[in-house]
């Protein structure tokens, strides 16, 4: 897991403000000075800044304000890349033509060395490449920004595929991610737009998604957990890994040898079924969400292959999704109301599956939602789209200052994602038709016997463990007030920048004290006459008004470039 720390503690080391002004020379390459300028980046940045060319080239300045951010996502690299990719899927972040544009986000660098890759494989296999395997290509497949793929064949014959991990990227992006903790706090601190949207919560979030996709142990686990998901169902193949020769920086698995999902006319010609693999690809993707409440968080055709007998087959287990059984039950309600049109229940189901952000107007909630239903409940069911409406939702809820939880993001993206899938290879799929049933199944599992009375169990346990831990905890309370021990706890918000200032100001004042001692002291030794001597003036005393010289320069500079005498 990575840590995130405050910069402005740990991180005033060479590498990261060496990152740092690479990050701030991108953005003020592509246009982004009117971002920095709000978030007073200089107050904490002051050394170099000045020399960064802030004018952004001409055919840059002609390109729309989305389309510079994907080109500065992508120019940053790997942490920023996926950063992109994870804001292309939070409508309730970023408007529309960003989230198109972000979407575009190409996760494809350079690859690494030969030379390197073997050196990793002998590092975590204690053997190099020729002798674990029967033949391995040391021209890659494939390369992104979190590691590598190369072909390979086993001594049996299996031909397998070889992820290995890009080196030092785990430094990169521990570094990134510091950084951009900091630059989020300031995005908090100065621009009123994101507060309440808790950005920092969503840094720590995407801390934590970036550490389990770069740890290939856990993609292992998931291949694991997925196949045993779909072990007795021939409409899925998953692929197999070898346990043996994986480690937390190398994943070997089985090459599929498929078509990639996205070549309908391939698929045509050699007669596949496409609207069997539509519907099937459905269906697996709405089991995975609804039965089994992990899934895969990324299906887009890239990942998604078509085996022989119409055999739908995924690969890239880096992202996953996981919700709860009450995550599924309370979408699954509100679902099935908004299509029922059961505009009372409506309301609570919505807050059931979102965080408030703000005040909420509730008889305003209720009655765009019943809008929302007026537009979709009367017409037919292959007139609607899956998509559509659950974009439409998302809008309604971000007006309303409430945001969905983020488990429930990654299930939205992906129905989308396979649903506009499934309309490429079938025009006529009905996601919705599809899953009702799945729907269904989650509404009256709630209603066997074994389930009510294991809940009713659960609830009068807890119930009783409440009681019996009461007194206690009540005599404990008026132990620590009758003690004087007990302590309230007050965040103090909106000092911040008068701490900054403050620092500022006593650092200026120190520095304005070394600038003076340095003069008097120069000037002493100049009237004493110290050797050694440079036409009679001691050299030293030179030496001392120079560097003096430099550093009032240099003073007096910070306070011109920040407007303030």
């Amino acid at each position: 897991m990575f840590s995130i720390r405050k910069l402005g503690a740990i991180g005033r080391t060479y590498r990261h403000l060496n990152r740092y002004h690479r990050i701030l020379r991108v953005l003020f390459k592509y246009g982004f000075n009117d971002l920095i300028d709000r978030l007073h980046i200089d107050q904490y940045l002051e050394s170099g800044l000045q020399m960064i060319n802030r004018k952004p080239r001409e055919q840059i300045s002609r390109l729309s304000r989305p389309e510079r951010l994907r080109l500065v996502f992508e120019e940053l690299g790997p942490t920023f890349i996926k950063l992109g990719q994870l804001l292309s899927t939070r409508p309730d972040l970023i408007p529309p033509d960003f989230l198109d544009e972000l979407a575009k986000l190409q996760d494809e660098i350079p690859p690494f060395s030969a030379e390197e890759v073997r050196a990793i494989l002998k590092e975590e296999l204690g053997r190099y490449p020729e002798e674990i395997f029967h033949y391995f290509d040391e021209e890659p497949l494939a390369a992104a920004s979190i590691g590598q793929v190369h072909r390979a064949r086993m001594d049996d014959g299996a031909e397998v595929v070889v992820k290995v991990q890009r080196p030092g990227i785990e430094n990169v992006i521990a570094v990134d991610l510091e950084i951009l903790a900091h630059i989020v706090e300031l995005m908090e601190q100065y621009l009123e737009e994101v507060q309440g949207h808790q950005p920092m919560a969503i840094v720590h979030e995407f801390a934590r998604s970036l550490s389990r996709e770069i740890d290939f142990s856990i993609e292992l686990a998931n291949i694991q957990r997925f196949a045993r998901q779909f072990e007795d169902n021939p409409a899925i193949h998953v692929p197999l890994v070898y346990p043996e020769l994986s480690t937390d920086r190398v994943l070997v698995m089985e090459y599929v040898l498929g078509i990639k999902s996205s070549k309908v006319e391939v698929l045509r010609e050699q007669g596949y079924d496409l609207s069997l693999i539509a519907e099937r690809g459905a269906n697996l993707v709405m089991e995975q969400i609804f039965v089994h409440g992990f899934f895969h968080a990324d299906p887009h055709p890239g990942n998604v292959f078509i085996l022989p007998d119409n055999v739908v087959c995924f690969i890239d287990f880096g992202q996953m999704g996981r919700l709860s059984l009450k995550d599924r039950e309370d979408f699954t309600d509100l679902v099935l109301n908004l299509v029922a049109g059961n505009e009372q229940n409506i309301v609570a189901g919505v807050l059931k599956v979102t965080v408030q952000l703000g005040e909420i107007d509730r008889e305003h909630l209720s009655r765009d939602l019943g809008g929302l239903m007026d537009m979709y409940l009367y017409r037919p069911l292959e007139d609607l789209e899956a998509g559509k409406i659950l974009q439409d939702l998302l809008d309604l809820v971000f007006r309303h200052k409430l945001s969905f939880k983020p488990s429930f993001y990654q299930m939205l993206k992906a129905l989308t994602t396979v649903e506009g899938l499934g309309l490429m290879l079938d025009p006529k799929l009905e996601l919705i038709r599809l899953a009702e049933p799945f729907m269904r199944k989650i509404r009256l599992g709630r209603l066997q016997p074994g389930r009510l009375v294991s809940e009713l169990s659960a609830t009068g346990s807890s119930y009783l463990s409440l009681l019996r831990d009461l007194p206690e905890e009540a005599r404990t309370i008026l132990y620590q007030l009758r003690n004087g021990r007990m302590r309230l706890e007050f965040e103090h918000r909106g000092l911040k920048s008068l701490s900054v200032t403050l620092d500022q100001v006593s650092n200026r004042i120190s520095f304005a004290i070394v600038l003076a001692s340095l003069i008097i002291g120069s000037s002493l030794i100049l009237l004493s006459g110290l050797p050694p001597l440079w036409r009679g003036i001691p050299i030293i005393g030179l030496l001392g008004f120079t560097v003096a010289g430099l550093m009032g320069f240099r003073l007096l500079l910070s306070i011109l470039r920040h407007s303030r005498m």
